[in-house]
């Protein structure tokens, strides 16, 4: 299927591809015995499942436009060429961890998928109250593993740097991330939301907070300028789908050259958001052990993190940052190790500042998260947010003076405890 673009439908989606060969060797040949289902539920895209005799199959399709707002925002179908490229290089580097792709169709803007069938959103699975064994190890080691090999520490120089300008190109995606990530909540944006009158004041507060501002800016300029690995661009709880012992990393059409931190504390901060949320799902009971498990989580995936990438700077540290001619190879052992701590340290120092904007623009901006979302009562589901406001600007503005997971997950619990919003 080539051509002049048309997005399918439930409708059309059996003729147009019934001739493609990836899909119906996959699910069956007689497309007309195939039934299609349209779920996409996210803020972009047509997503598709497709089963017949044989098996599913997932086909995902961009759209001119966001499909949160419509097409009075235009965006380029070409969001889906990254897509399919960034999901290319994360199964080189972290094999198994993605969906496996059948077939990409530029021109239509769509990817074949491997259809998760026993796999649902982590994020619906934290509100559920599901205690997932296995997410903290599996995410911790696709962030060393991806963010690693996709930089100047692994990569051979030539290749990094025409995959940055492969990548460079995905600048509408960056400007939704620019914007609304890191300035419109800091002021009345026209697409900005927020649970009001409740948080009227809160909001206030912080849109007049120099020192916020001034962080926020700080790194939306790092986000901007630092083009250290190719990112997943948009990794958060509703872009990993989960069972009890699989986890596998979707949707990354954001994907661009960025700090290393980015992908971290985005991802930290969904897991922090899930933990403030809690009150607002205790209907059938406490959620004492839940927010104690996503606490742990925060931690466990951090330590994976760290131990992964510090494996990775001993074996594969083959590109040429840090070269091994000017430690290891004089004997040096120990400045390596030295030079290993001063990159995590800067990685743990800038990731607490993405998830502290992370966390406000989850609240105060255009795309919410469903922890908050789903919380029926508003005077509730408020002081919840407000709580995580907080947070999030403490852990942004102070993110210098915090050494520790610890001291972040000791503040986390402290102003959840508290009553007042």
């Amino acid at each position: 299927m080539t051509g002049k673009f048309e997005a399918l439908s439930v409708e059309t989606l059996p003729k147009r591809l019934g001739e493609n060969a990836a899909l119906s060797e996959r699910i069956g040949k007689d497309s007309s015995r195939w039934t299609v289902r349209e779920v996409g539920d996210g803020n972009l895209n047509l997503v598709f499942i497709v089963e017949g005799d044989k098996g599913a199959a997932v086909v995902k399709q961009a759209l001119p436009y966001v499909r949160l707002v419509g097409d009075s925002w235009p965006l380029p179908l070409k969001r889906s060429f990254f897509e399919y490229h960034a999901l290319t290089r994360q199964e080189r580097r972290a094999p198994g961890s993605v969906p496996a792709i059948y077939h990409f169709d530029e021109d239509q803007a769509l990817i074949v998928m491997e259809y998760l069938s026993s796999h649902v959103i982590l994020r619906r699975a934290l509100i559920d109250g599901r205690e997932l064994p296995n997410i903290a190890r599996d995410i911790g080691l696709f962030m060393a593993r991806t963010l690693f090999r996709g930089s100047d520490l692994s990569m051979v120089t030539k290749e990094r740097k025409a995959d940055l300008a492969l990548f460079a190109d995905n600048v509408e995606l960056c400007d939704i991330t620019e914007n609304l990530v890191f300035s419109d909540p800091y002021f009345d944006a026209e697409m900005n939301r927020h649970t009001s009158p409740q948080l009227d004041g809160v909001v206030a507060e912080l849109r007049a907070d120099r020192d916020l501002k001034v962080e926020a800016q700080r790194l939306k300029h790092l986000f901007a300028a630092n083009a250290e690995t190719l990112l997943h661009g948009d990794l958060h709880s509703g872009s990993i789908m989960v069972t009890d012992t699989e986890t596998r990393m979707i949707d990354p059409e954001f994907a661009f050259y960025g700090p290393i931190a980015f992908d971290v504390g985005m991802l930290l901060a969904n897991f922090w958001m899930a933990f403030f949320s809690q009150r607002g799902h205790e209907e059938k009971g406490s959620r004492d052990s839940m927010r104690a498990y996503l606490l742990n989580v925060t931690a466990e995936t951090w330590a994976i993190f760290r131990a992964e990438f510090s494996q990775l700077w001993r074996t594969e540290r083959t590109g040429m940052l840090y070269h091994r001619s000017l430690f290891e190879d004089q004997g040096d052992r120990l400045a390596a190790e030295q030079a290993l701590d001063h990159v995590l340290s800067g990685i743990w120092t800038d990731l607490l500042g993405f998830a502290g904007i992370e966390v406000h623009r989850r609240i105060l901006g255009l795309a919410h998260n469903a922890d908050f979302e789903i919380i029926a009562d508003e005077n509730l589901r408020a002081r919840c947010e407000a709580k995580a406001l907080r947070f999030g600007r403490h852990i942004a503005v102070n993110r210098r003076q915090i050494h520790s997971i610890d001291e972040v997950n000791n503040l986390a619990a402290l102003i959840e405890q508290e009553s007042r919003i």
